[in-house]
């Protein structure tokens, strides 16, 4: 499995790597445009990430922003729904998650602090732990 984390805050981003190195290859980026520039550069290389983390709160573009991008890339590159990545969005602030927002784009959302069970649940149900 190859993970893309999108997370600003250091502690919560070596926390999640640590949390998914155990299941295959991280890539960890600071900010939502390295996590779209990361994203387009692997899919653009004929590979893909099988899961994207993505924080929404973060500076020069959102989590939901990302969101948007990363999907408008796989759509762009042909890549069908079916095929596409599968995408955690994270909240630090659980009455502030819009669960409402582009639901069809995300696959599923964990609020901070992350519970280890609950996102290992996550991950396993979403079925990219086979990848």
């Amino acid at each position: 499995m190859k993970v893309l984390i999108a997370e600003d805050d250091m502690a919560s981003g070596k926390f999640l790597s640590k949390l998914l190195a155990k299941y295959g290859e991280v890539v960890l980026t600071r900010d939502g445009i390295e996590a779209v520039d990361a994203f387009v550069k692997e899919v653009s290389s004929g590979s893909k990430f099988d899961l994207v983390c993505l924080d929404i709160m973060m500076p020069k573009i959102d989590g939901y922003k990302a969101l948007a991008s990363i999907r408008d890339a796989e759509r762009k590159l042909g890549i069908s729904r079916a095929k596409r990545c599968k995408i955690v969005m994270i909240s630090a602030l659980d009455e502030g998650f819009d669960a409402d927002y582009a639901s069809d784009d995300y696959d599923d959302y964990i609020c901070k602090p992350i519970d280890i069970m609950k996102f290992d649940a996550i991950i396993r149900k979403l079925g990219v732990l086979d990848k």
